[in-house]
């Protein structure tokens, strides 16, 4: 099993994007994920308005060699102009992105599948992929309604986004893994958090966006989880944990992230 690393944008939510660029190569990871685009109410991100920001931060690529994997996040709303989401692709292919997180809020899935049909087709324009994560309390709750907004929109460049805390609280096993053709599987997100948990959606939006565990730390089953997906994948291991931040520098946060997936990999082969 051969995996590539990538330090994903919320692991160190607190630094700016040229400087994660560095701890991911001071860290062993060989690429990174940043946020242009706002999950919530937040607004945009520097890397979509801030020129200086942008080009130091293809300064730190080039200078470390560390790759983009993926750029986030366009939603999929009822109001949703794929027209919106240009200038956004058109910064992460500067970048050098290859994949992009995509997510489902649209209750009318038929406008959902189309909707992201024409984000596929404007982000093959720029050679990227569209990864659809599943998130429980999204419209798109499970692989299984990932799956029909995939096929449904049929674009080569579509894809399902797994994201290991979004797969184990919508009840997920392996084998409902298994029902995704790999050509649908670009990059699977890792983490961990305890088995018991709060179902609200604000229990699952905490617990994702700030209270994560690094992986090996909790009790989601990581092991059958990395065993379920293809070889030689990109793992981006996604650890927001606001008591980690306040504790431990952002280059231990990073190391002790990877070591932590390093772990489950060893006992995956083992």
């Amino acid at each position: 099993m051969a995996y590539s690393f990538s330090l994903a944008f919320l692991t160190l939510f607190d630094v700016s994007p040229s400087e994660a660029v560095e701890i991911a190569a001071k860290t062993g990871f060989s690429h990174v994920g940043f946020r242009l685009l706002p999950s919530a109410s937040e607004g945009l991100y520097p890397l979509m308005t801030d020129d200086k920001v942008f080009k130091e931060t293809r300064a730190a690529m080039q200078d470390t060699g560390i790759k983009l994997a993926d750029i986030e996040i366009v939603r999929l709303g009822e109001a949703f102009r794929v027209e919106d989401t240009f200038r956004f692709l058109e910064r992460g292919a500067v970048l050098g992105a290859k994949n992009v997180l995509v997510a489902g809020d649209d209750a009318d899935e038929a406008r959902l599948i189309e909707n992201y049909g024409e984000f596929c087709e404007a982000a093959h324009h720029y050679g990227m992929t569209a990864d659809l994560e599943f998130m429980p309390w999204t419209k798109v709750p499970n692989i299984a309604s990932a799956l029909r907004v995939v096929d449904g929109a049929n674009q080569s460049n579509g894809g399902v986004l797994i994201d290991a805390l979004h797969y184990h609280r919508a009840g997920m096993k392996p084998q409902d893994v298994k029902t995704i053709d790999p050509k649908w599987l670009h990059y699977v997100q890792f983490c961990d958090a305890m088995a018991e948990f709060d179902p609200s959606t604000e229990g699952l939006i905490h617990i994702a966006r700030q209270a994560r565990l690094n992986p090996g730390e909790g009790e989601i089953d990581l092991v059958s989880l990395l065993q379920a997906i293809p070889d030689e994948m990109v793992l981006s291991i996604e650890v927001p944990n606001f008591d980690y931040a306040k504790k431990q520098s952002p280059t231990e946060r990073a190391s002790r992230a990877l070591d932590g997936m390093k772990s489950i990999i060893e006992k995956a082969q083992s």
